[in-house]
């Protein structure tokens, strides 16, 4: 990291073990409202960095996944193409399908964005972004990543992946948010999940059957523009 980059976002550091503790319950109040004025710096600074973008794509997805997966692959002609339609591609800012979807834009020469978490074992930002900030906090990120997008592209990931797709469903869902398009991409990798919405979710009543409307699987990506066009001209 450079001293400069280091100077940049020293102000925003604790330690894991600071975040543990303010998880771990509740604790007096100078530390918690010591947190939150933390946290609201967190705001402030992704507020202050993303304010001047237009229409946005956030793409999800794994870190895991190599240059030469199929999935890597797919984000970045996805990330490519989005750039070409004039969509900016906000990702993670990590490596593996964020890397792949960051690069396709940049690629493309479009704009490309980021939005990453400091963990433990350090996840290291792409080398593809024009913009990025780095959160210590999963539910600031989160809020970054939706709060400026007009759809949302899933692909193949782990936890942090169907975290992420079943907040901004939830949000869909329950109002909180306008019913941008979902698209999760990679279908026979969702297959099983799709299995247990449809079976045991929608089975059991836990969800609507129109609820399994708000995701709109495809692995073309012609089909996931049209879709992500359609909603934008049609707000």
């Amino acid at each position: 990291m450079s001293d400069e980059r280091a100077h940049d976002t020293a102000w925003m550091q604790t330690s894991i073990e600071e975040e543990r503790n303010f998880l771990r319950g509740a604790r007096e109040n100078p530390k918690e409202l010591a947190s939150a004025g933390r946290y609201f710096l967190q705001f402030v600074k992704g507020f202050h960095a993303f304010s001047s973008l237009g229409p946005c794509v956030t793409v999800f997805g794994s870190a895991r996944f190599g240059e030469d997966h199929r999935y890597y692959q797919l984000a970045r002609e996805l990330g490519r193409r989005l750039a070409d339609e004039g969509y900016a591609v906000m990702t993670g800012g990590g490596p593996g399908i964020m890397e792949a979807a960051n690069r396709g834009a940049k690629e493309a020469g479009g704009v490309s964005i980021g939005c990453n978490i400091e963990l433990p074992h350090e996840q290291k930002e792409n080398p593809y972004l024009d913009r990025f900030v780095e959160f210590e906090h999963f539910f600031v990120r989160k809020l970054m990543l939706v709060k400026y997008s007009d759809a949302f592209v899933v692909l193949p990931g782990g936890y942090g992946t169907l975290d992420e797709l079943f907040e901004t469903l939830t949000l869909i869902q329950t109002g909180k948010v306008d019913a941008f398009p979902v698209v999760p991409m990679g279908e026979k990798y969702w297959e099983g999940l799709r299995s247990f919405i449809q079976g045991t979710l929608i089975g059991e009543g836990a969800i609507s059957p129109e609820d399994l409307d708000l995701v709109q699987p495809t692995d073309d990506v012609d089909e996931a523009l049209r879709t992500i066009k359609a909603s934008h001209r049609g707000r």
